[in-house]
């Protein structure tokens, strides 16, 4: 289970964070953020028994979101850390590290 994820919050989180199957508590810090193109149409709310509805709106959502990351560009974050990668021995190192 990821605590934060790039993809999960409209591509605009900087960092990818969860329990390592190998060991520890791992964090990506992106090289890279989204410039984009517009701004993103407002979320779909969803609840844990969701509609045939709320799904078709989801996923229409998903699609405008995803012609809009085709038509945007990136540019470095030119912080410190850009694109490493941390591996921190639980769930307290890994929140003192963010």
């Amino acid at each position: 289970m990821s605590y934060c994820r790039w993809s999960s919050d409209d591509h605009q989180c900087d960092v990818y964070v969860y329990e390592d199957v190998a060991g520890g508590w791992t964090t990506h810090v992106a090289g890279r953020r989204w410039v984009l193109a517009e701004p993103l149409p407002e979320p779909i709310e969803v609840s844990t028994d969701f509609t045939a509805k709320q799904w078709d709106q989801w996923w229409a959502r998903g699609r405008r979101v995803s012609a809009i990351l085709d038509r945007s560009t990136t540019e470095p974050l030119a912080l410190p850390h850009d694109g490493e990668t941390f591996n921190d021995p639980n769930p307290v190192a890994c929140a003192d590290r963010l």
